[in-house]
């Protein structure tokens, strides 16, 4: 299979400004985050797609591949797509989404997802990694997944669910298995293209995670689970998490 890996990287984040170029301990953070990507065994390619040209210019410094998208685009799904379009040299079989904010992602979770499309019955699939704690468990930056028997997922939410009647918060974890989403993504690219046409679902819009606009259009969404654990940099807050986890 040819597997091409897109790390979207905006610089107009709502929350965070620039934070692609971030400095963190003497790289940045977009450069961290294609640095570990390289090093996945299953990924053909690996391409940063940004709306910037101070991105642009910057990973073109560090030795990157890098396109430029629309600056447009409403998610990382519609920018992997853009570069699917633009791309006509290649035929890609598979897209994993990689997050652009995770500078120390582990190779070895996106071998895992590249794995799932083994299978011909796989089009969508994520992460997921269960949930230890109650602190973890009602934290609502914190995506849950519901899982039927077939480990596709069902539901996403900010909430802590399933809920479990009968049963005080803290006892929740050991009563149930939970899971937490890990927000990479890989499609098949016909997959990809057809995704990036939806449009916004109630759902969706309620919860802020556009995962749900696939599952409210009755596509299926496949589950690989990790014990990996990564850490999202949403905030300049979040860098504390890396000193405080080195």
């Amino acid at each position: 299979m040819n597997i091409i890996g897109i790390i979207p990287a905006r610089y107009g984040s709502t929350r965070f400004p620039g934070k692609p170029l971030v400095d963190i301990d003497g790289k940045s953070m977009i450069q961290r985050v294609y640095e570990q990507s390289i090093k996945a065994n299953l990924l053909s390619h690996v391409v940063i797609a940004t709306d910037d040209d101070r991105i642009m210019a910057h990973v073109k410094e560090f030795g990157g591949n890098v396109m430029m998208t629309s600056p447009n685009l409403q998610s990382g799904t519609d920018r992997c797509a853009e570069i699917i379009g633009m791309d006509k040299d290649h035929s890609w079989d598979v897209v994993i989404n990689i997050q652009g904010d995770e500078p120390y992602i582990h190779p070895e979770q996106i071998d895992l997802l590249c794995r799932c499309f083994e299978s011909p019955e796989t089009s969508i699939a994520t992460l997921i990694k269960e949930i230890k704690s109650g602190d973890e468990l009602f934290n609502h930056n914190n995506a849950k997944v519901i899982l039927n028997k077939n480990r596709e997922a069902i539901y996403f939410s900010r909430a802590p669910i399933p809920y479990c009647r009968n049963y005080p918060e803290q006892e929740w974890t050991r009563q149930h298995i939970y899971y937490k989403h890990i927000g990479i993504y890989g499609y098949r690219a016909p997959m990809l293209l057809e995704l990036s046409m939806l449009p916004k679902t109630k759902l969706e819009i309620a919860e802020s995670l556009e995962q749900l606009r696939w599952i409210e259009n009755g596509y299926k969404i496949n589950t690989a689970l990790t014990s990996l654990e990564s850490i999202a940099i949403d905030t300049p807050a979040d860098l504390l998490k890396i000193k405080t986890s080195a």
